[in-house]
């Protein structure tokens, strides 16, 4: 890790380095994990609300640890950084070490879509570069540093996503990613309960903009309401705008990469041709129109990446084993999906949307979506709608708040002929 010696650390994270014969040689990695801890690596001993890791910070050092960032003195095995804060100095030894890479760094924001567009990206991205991508869900402010940090000498890219629940967050996460490209997806209803309506899940993403690297890219989703108010004014002096749009209803209004034309292969994916800056054809291998827009936020991100059509088109296909949210389950003509893990009305609509293209019975069984707000209760009820366009023959409920969407049913002529049971 490039110029990421114990005395630079402790610098950067205004830290007191202690100990005997402290060593000059960079850090290797930087994990809060002790089970992570490899030679040459930095355990940040964080305090849990199981376990605090300063009781572990000599079993850190047994797995080759050299050093540790601590909040206290201590009989530590090894040398040893002294913070006020384990937590924010996570934040900023990441900040000091993205200071030091010289990558691009591809952040992915937005309220549905963050997973397969970073999936996507990343596997456009690795047609031409080396790339790092968000393992799992590490994308708030412990895990965007840990991602960061995870950044070897080998990689040439990195796409992060890039979460949060609340105003302040992004300005955190921005602070430490410094992006140069961000990608967003969408403006959906999520976190409602402290960001009030779309308008504050906006304002709050956007957060981001007073930290992008010198001549950043911003790629926005042309087809959301909200970010199509986003114009290259209102962004960063020397920033560039680019657009797209997955809805071929929006080609009067063409965007920088338009989908002019979707042809389903039913579960198989869809073929996408694309127009604008540069026109061709992609196939995407995952089904439903939202993955449209979410290849070609990937796309969008390559070309300004300097990679050629065929190497997007290459790395869009290639993202066939992209795993989301929506569990889809096929038993012989039964198709199931199962969508009770963190969703939220527009990523449950557009699953049900799959769904919907399906042949033989449809089963949906749908879980309770959180931090929706005051009007959570209307915001279940009314994906009803969506379980009657997309023909669904049975839908399973779990939680108080998805029951709502079972009473709208029954209270449904158009229903009659759905199974729904809470």
């Amino acid at each position: 890790m490039k110029n990421m010696t114990l005395d630079n650390i402790a610098n950067a994270i205004n830290g007191k380095l202690c100990g005997e014969n402290i060593p000059t040689t960079p850090a290797q990695g930087v994990v809060i994990d002790n089970r992570l801890v490899e030679d040459g690596y930095i355990f940040i001993a964080i305090k849990g609300n199981r376990v605090d890791g300063h009781t572990l910070v000599n079993k850190a050092f047994e797995s080759g640890a050299l050093a540790a960032i601590v909040e206290q003195d201590g009989d530590y095995n090894g040398p040893y950084i002294v913070v006020d804060s384990t937590p924010k100095a996570l934040a900023n030894v990441a900040t000091y070490y993205r200071s030091q890479l010289d990558i691009p760094i591809v952040g992915i924001i937005g309220s549905v879509g963050k997973t397969s567009t970073k999936e996507m990206t990343a596997s456009v991205l690795s047609q031409k570069f080396n790339v790092l991508k968000t393992a799992g869900n590490f994308n708030n402010e412990v895990g965007l540093p840990l991602t960061l940090l995870s950044i070897k000498e080998e990689h040439t890219a990195a796409v992060v996503e890039m979460g949060i629940s609340d105003f302040g967050e992004m300005k955190i996460l921005g602070a430490i990613a410094r992006p140069d490209i961000v990608v967003f997806t969408c403006i959906g209803e999520c976190h409602l309960e402290n960001l009030g309506d779309r308008d504050g899940v906006l304002k709050a993403k956007t957060e981001v903009f007073d930290y992008l690297s010198d001549n950043a890219t911003v790629i926005i989703n042309a087809s959301d309401d909200k970010l199509a108010t986003i114009t290259k004014e209102s962004l960063p002096e020397g920033t560039n705008l680019v657009s797209y749009s997955g809805q071929v209803e929006d080609v009067d209004n063409m965007a920088t990469y338009q989908a002019v034309k979707v042809t389903s292969l039913g579960l198989e994916g869809m073929k996408v041709e694309y127009a604008g800056k540069e026109s061709g054809e992609v196939t995407v291998p995952l089904p439903g129109e939202h993955n449209v827009g979410n290849a070609l936020a990937a796309m969008a991100a390559g070309f300004t990446l300097g990679e050629s059509k065929s190497q997007i088109a290459e790395g869009i296909a290639s993202a066939a084993t992209i795993a989301g949210r929506s569990n889809f389950i096929k038993v012989n003509d039964i198709t199931i999906i199962d969508d009770c893990y963190n969703a939220n009305p527009m990523s449950m609509r557009a699953g049900l949307g799959i769904l919907g293209m399906t042949d033989g019975r449809r089963i949906a069984v749908l879980g309770d979506m959180g931090e929706l707000g005051e009007d959570e209760l209307n915001l279940h009820r009314q994906l009803y709608q969506s379980v009657i366009d997309n023909n669904i023959d049975v839908i399973f409920t779990a939680g108080d708040l998805s029951s709502s969407i079972v009473d709208a049913l029954h209270n449904e002529p158009e229903a009659k002929n759905i199974v729904a049971k809470s």
